[in-house]
Parts: C-alpha cells; structure tokens; sequence
C-alpha cells in the first residue's frame, strides 16, 4: 500500500506542474508570436531571473521539494489509508503536518491563486513574458522534486524532515 501511495503522490504531482508548465509555455509562445518590443526583453529577463531564484531555487529546491520528498519517503514507509488516497495531498503538506506548515502552504496557495486571477487580466505580450518566469520556475522545481525524491527514495540517511505533527512525529522516534 505504501508503494501504491508514493507512486500516486508522484504521478499526480507530476501531472499538476508539467500540465502546468505546457499551458503557461503555450501563452509564452503567444508573446513571441505577436512580437516583442526592445523594452519587452528586460521584462522577460528579470521575469525569468526572478522567478529561477524565487520560485525555482527559493520555493522548491531549498522548501518544497526536500519536505515533499521526506514525505514521499514517509508515505511508501508508514502508509495510511487516507494518506494514500490523497498522497498528492498528503506529500504537498495539505493536512498532518504541523500548525506552521499549514498555515503557509494555505496563504501560499491563496496568494498563488490570486496571482493566476490577476495575471488573466493582463494581455499579451506581456502575460507571457511574466509566465515565461513560471514556466523556468516550475521546470526548475520539477526537476529538484526528482532530485529530491529520488535520494529520498534511495539513501538510507536522508535527513530532511517531513513536517509531521509533534504527536506523530514523536511516536515513530520511540518506534
């Protein structure tokens, strides 16, 4: 059961930013495709650096991914019924995980949510050049998640933290 969990917390994973990173790479696509102006390529290069650093480097490799990962890790070691029906949930830190975590991955998720509204207002060119940013940045965290869990998945002293609740966490040390 613990293999079946991990294996739905990747693919379903995997398939909300890779399918997110093929319609925000189309409407970069839309940018070019209407032309850019000189003074549209410094918006797309501080788009894409930004981005790299904040979401790519920032967010997911130094956050997300290794927490993701120990909980992936967690998750195929310590199945749970509910945990394996929403892995994807369950890894990405959504419920059993401490107080802190589920404060910020909720603003996160409410501030991410009102970024995608207000970027739908923009035109072109310029919401594909700020979705171009994303784009890097999602491709980036895709590839820290593989990174990430596949160490986790394969070293024996992987030491990142899932973020579990105290209670929780404290009852498997003692294990």
């Amino acid at each position: 059961m613990g293999v079946l969990g991990m294996m739905w917390a990747l693919t379903g994973f995997s398939a909300l930013i890779v399918g997110a990173i093929y319609r925000l790479g189309l409407m970069t696509l839309d940018a070019f495709e209407i032309g850019l102006e000189w003074y549209h390529w410094p918006i797309l290069m501080a788009s894409i650096a930004f981005m790299a650093y904040a979401e790519g480097y920032r967010g997911f490799q130094k956050q997300f991914s290794p927490r993701f990962a120990a909980r992936v890790r967690h998750l195929r070691d310590n199945p749970r019924l509910l945990d394996v029906l929403l892995a994807p949930l369950f890894c990405m830190g959504y419920y059993y995980t401490t107080r802190r975590r589920l404060i910020s991955i909720y603003v996160l998720t409410t501030t991410i949510v009102a970024f995608i509204i207000g970027f739908q207002y923009l035109t072109q060119p310029l919401r594909g050049l700020f979705d171009a940013g994303v784009v890097i940045g999602l491709a980036w965290g895709m590839v820290s998640i593989v990174y990430y869990c596949s160490k986790a998945l394969t070293d024996t002293d992987y030491n990142f933290s899932p973020e579990l609740p105290l209670a929780a966490a404290s009852n498997e040390a003692s294990a």
